[in-house]
């Protein structure tokens, strides 16, 4: 148990120094070259919209099956190789992890902002969500980035940190596949709505417990950004459900009640208008300095997390 604590521990460590190598061949460009090609392979065969959608579900039990079964052969392999056996275990977890990437690609679109580039804050922006980010105002571009803060606090680093703590690392593994699925299949448009069925109900499933974790950390981290920790919780548990997602409101209820600001409302995604309830309430006017505040945040949820892990074993 020890000995797992420290191979946690060394694997946050080392994806707040280097975060993702653009060079490093991560386990999630694989992940998506699969569900890329299962996705085709389904779309020809599949005439009906039946066979689609559970066409998705096979796509969800073979993308599941590979991407535990492979970490779990390595780490059996070097079983009895003590110091490689460590090695793997932390190498594995950090390519789990995403605090540095996503705070390096959300200060990129506050750096835009700052410089008054919107267009480029835009296309900055574009990379990290799934909205439409062509005619965003400051405000939109804003807010975009804070929810995809909060939310991926929730699904980038709290959850594989769940998950490898209740199952080790192929378990973490295996739900940063569950997490590409919904990303690149789990939309409510036409596109996506039957073949992406069993992909975003098996990622609500596998973000339930640690959707909620996360935002009671958040809400814990308040006062780091002079908020108020009960006022926080009340207002998650208020908005929680104001989400098509059945998890993602907690994470960014959370963050909007830690900084006094307002999240959600209407996107855009693939041409198609969505409408989202708002989250939390306006006390403050968005600005690019929430966006800070947002990482630390984040940064504080994961030591939380890390802190009452580190009780529970001891």
């Amino acid at each position: 148990m020890f000995g797992n604590f420290i191979d946690i521990i060394l694997a946050v460590v080392l994806d707040w120094i280097i975060g993702d190598p653009y060079s490093f061949p991560h386990p999630v460009i694989y992940m998506g070259k699969l569900i890329s090609f299962l996705e085709k392979k389904g779309r020809k065969l599949c005439k009906t919209n039946a066979s689609i959608r559970a066409f998705g579900g096979f796509i969800v039990i073979i993308v599941c099956f590979i991407s535990f079964i492979i970490p779990f052969a390595i780490l059996k392999f070097l079983e009895f190789y003590n110091i490689f056996h460590h090695i793997a275990n932390i190498l594995i977890i950090w390519t789990t992890l995403a605090a540095k990437s996503l705070h390096k690609e959300a200060k990129k679109v506050y750096y835009e902002i700052k410089r008054g580039d919107l267009k480029e804050a835009r296309v900055k922006l574009s990379y990290i969500v799934g909205r439409d980010t062509t005619n965003l105002s400051k405000e939109e571009i804003i807010r975009a980035d804070v929810e995809t803060i909060a939310e991926n606090t929730a699904d980038g680093i709290i959850a594989p940190l769940f998950y490898v703590v209740i199952g080790g690392a192929p378990l973490a593994i295996m739900y940063k596949a569950v997490n590409t699925m919904d990303s690149m299949l789990g939309y409510l448009n036409e596109k996506y709505k039957y073949i992406g069925f069993f992909p975003a109900k098996i990622d609500d499933v596998f973000n339930y417990i640690p959707a909620r974790i996360t935002g009671v950390l958040i809400c814990l981290s308040a006062p780091l950004v002079k908020g108020n920790i009960i006022e926080s919780l009340k207002i998650m548990i208020r908005d929680r459900k104001n989400h098509k997602s059945p998890n993602c409101a907690y994470s960014e209820a959370a963050a909007a009640a830690a900084m006094g600001i307002q999240l959600g409302g209407t996107n855009v995604y693939f041409g198609e208008v969505i409408y989202k309830p708002t989250l939390g309430d306006k006390k403050k006017e968005l600005n690019e300095d929430h966006i800070n505040e947002c990482i630390k945040l984040m940064y504080a949820a994961e030591v939380l997390f890390m802190l009452i892990y580190f009780n529970c074993i001891y």
